[in-house]
């Protein structure tokens, strides 16, 4: 239970941000540069709460797992709808790899730690 709030709490941040900011509920429906900070912050508040949970040797769970992917499948979304709107998505497939390598990074040092 300790995990979960540890890890929602930079996806409340992020939405209250997309509230206050860009008075909407949907990060869909933001233009480029507003879901990119959007985006960002959600990320990097994500795997802060990740890197700060393996700092204190805590072991990464299935929800966090989870989390990572509707978050990965967020921007998986949003790159499908600005293809299909003909956007430049540039920043957004840069941004989709890098969190790709985080995500197994994450994975091959748990792996690591249950062969140990």
């Amino acid at each position: 239970m300790k995990k979960t709030i540890i890890h929602i709490v930079p996806v409340v941040i992020s939405f209250i941000w997309l509230i206050v900011i860009n008075h909407t509920f949907n990060p869909i429906s933001l233009k480029g540069p507003d879901f990119l900070k959007f985006y960002l912050l959600l990320i990097f508040g994500f795997y802060a709460s990740i890197f700060a949970l393996k700092l204190f040797n805590e072991a990464i769970s299935k929800t966090t797992f989870y989390f990572v992917i509707s978050i990965f499948l967020l921007g998986i979304i949003k790159l499908i709808r600005g293809i299909f709107l003909g956007k430049p998505v540039g920043f957004l497939i840069m941004i989709l790899l890098l969190e790709l390598i985080l995500i197994l990074f994450i994975n091959l040092s748990q792996l690591n730690n249950k062969i140990k």
